[in-house]
């Protein structure tokens, strides 16, 4: 009887301290509900998730928030989530949307910078520029890439014929002409949520 009373006590006290267990730069519980701030700058360089309130860097990536637009700022209710065995090459730690809060458009027209180039640990570099009829976009059927002037244009020209051709011998392992692409944008007023404004291209060799 006593041997079974101290096995239920040592699992009780097992699983309060898998319960009490915290994670990440915020040590926060697996489960946690947390508010969250969404910057306008969708897949930019400084698309900074805050958590709220304090506005501290969240420490962590949001996943499954597919209603989001760019050139908006969202508030949204998100939950921490720790994985106990990792995807490979995955995260330990995200926060799974739930809810949007609020939504408001911004105002502003600061511009920020976009890479157009990513590199993943399988696969190497790649480019991140499609083009259907005379668009391109850096996200399909999401995220246009609109020009400022001519020369914006040719440079997204020279970027997606490479990109095709980077796709068409693939398994010769052929990488991008460059070591990385940056565009410096706006919102694009004309096609507000749907698409940037690119106004300058930087190559990097």
């Amino acid at each position: 009887m006593k041997n079974l009373l101290l096995l239920l006590v040592i699992v009780f006290v097992f699983v309060s301290c898998k319960k009490s267990e915290r994670y990440g730069p915020l040590n926060l519980k697996n489960g946690q509900e947390v508010e969250l701030l969404v910057s306008h700058r969708y897949a930019a360089d400084n698309d900074q998730l805050l958590k709220l309130p304090g506005n501290v860097d969240a420490g962590a990536s949001l996943s499954g928030f597919d209603q989001r637009e760019p050139g908006y700022i969202y508030r949204v209710k998100a939950r921490f989530n720790r994985d106990e065995v990792p995807l490979q090459d995955g995260p330990e730690y995200y926060f799974v949307f739930e809810k949007i809060i609020s939504k408001e458009q911004y105002k502003g027209s600061e511009s920020f910078t976009v890479q157009l180039i990513t590199n993943y640990a399988v696969g190497g570099p790649n480019i991140r520029l499609t083009k259907t009829g005379n668009d391109y976009y850096m996200i399909p059927d999401k995220l246009q890439l609109t020009y400022a002037n001519s020369t914006v244009q040719n440079e997204l020209e020279e970027i997606w014929l490479n990109a095709q051709e980077i796709r068409a011998n693939w398994k010769n392992g052929q990488r991008p002409k460059w070591k990385g692409i940056k565009a410096t944008v706006v919102h694009d007023p004309q096609k507000f949520g749907k698409a940037y404004l690119v106004q300058q291209i930087q190559f990097i060799d």
